[in-house]
């Protein structure tokens, strides 16, 4: 029914490849961060950087979009051990599930506690504009609901349980963190919260499915994160995640709008350097034992 889905990568795949990558650098990195859309800027900010093609990396796939360079990028941030994906996996892309999410379960077998997810996302709230950059408080996981999670499978405790809880899926401390940041920053007129929901993609959504999504309660809509976020707390991993509102939903026959890539790419330009400042200022708060100062 899914695109290998039978083909899930086994702990020891995953700390083949972890080893091999901390073979080859120094840094021990305690915060991973995942760049989307047009946000990969933040890698950019590591300084002593040691970088990977995905290509050259083993079991890895590879980023097909525009707009996701495709490297892993070992730094530091303000003295802070981090590793950045330059460019996200996605379902629409035709990978299985498991394997999207494989960098995450290498993530923490990288030694990775805290897990920081950006995107570029959709506004589905009325009160959203384009610009503003919403702290994910919570999801709904449609393709799941569908039986595409990326848990499905023979679950290996060495990674967690088999029915790990979502309903802390996003760390509380953190989102707080986020927005006592932003309005250290001045943010506070683009700084929102919400829900997101992520959808399989590559079409954007109709009408009646952003009315639909609206009337579920839902805030931004996407095509990522929501894996990424299951796995990382399967692993025990806190999460923290931003999306980017690069364009306002279509929720009105009536609208010459239409949702396109290029206006994604171009509001990440536009609002990114903010984003990456939240991010970068968060790293140096979050202390390696998950504590914050």
């Amino acid at each position: 029914m899914f695109p290998e889905a039978n083909k899930g990568y086994s702990y020891d795949d995953c700390k083949a490849t972890a080893d091999w990558l901390l073979a080859q650098t120094d840094i021990k990195p305690r915060v991973g961060i995942v760049c989307g859309s047009g946000l990969g800027g933040l890698a950019d900010l590591l300084k002593d950087q040691v970088a990977f093609n995905y290509k050259d990396i083993p079991n890895f796939p590879q980023s097909t979009v525009h707009g996701h360079a495709g490297r892993l990028v070992f730094g530091t941030l303000k003295g802070r051990a981090c590793v950045c994906m330059q460019g996200r996996f996605h379902l629409y892309e035709g990978y299985a599930v498991q394997r999207i999410t494989l960098p995450i379960r290498i993530f923490k077998l990288l030694g990775v506690e805290t897990v920081i997810l950006t995107n570029a996302a959709g506004g589905l709230n009325e009160d959203f504009k384009v610009g503003d950059i919403m702290v994910i408080k919570d999801h709904i996981n449609l393709p799941g609901f569908a039986g595409n999670n990326p848990l499905v499978g023979p679950n290996d405790e060495r990674f967690g349980v088999r029915f790990p809880c979502m309903s802390d899926a996003y760390d509380r401390e953190l989102q707080q963190l986020g927005m006592d940041v932003g309005q250290e920053l001045g943010y506070g007129d683009f700084l929102k919260e919400g829900v997101y929901c992520a959808l399989g993609g590559p079409s954007f959504e109709t009408i009646a499915e952003c009315r639909m999504l609206q009337k579920l309660g839902v805030d931004a809509v996407g095509m990522s994160t929501v894996h990424e976020v299951v796995v990382a707390r399967h692993c025990g991993m806190r999460v923290f995640a931003l999306s980017l509102i690069t364009n306002q939903a279509v929720v009105d026959y009536d609208s010459e709008e239409k949702a396109n890539h290029e206006e994604v790419l171009q509001a990440g330009k536009q609002r990114g350097l903010q984003m990456e400042h939240l991010v970068s200022t968060m790293v140096t708060r979050i202390e390696h034992n998950n504590n914050y100062i």
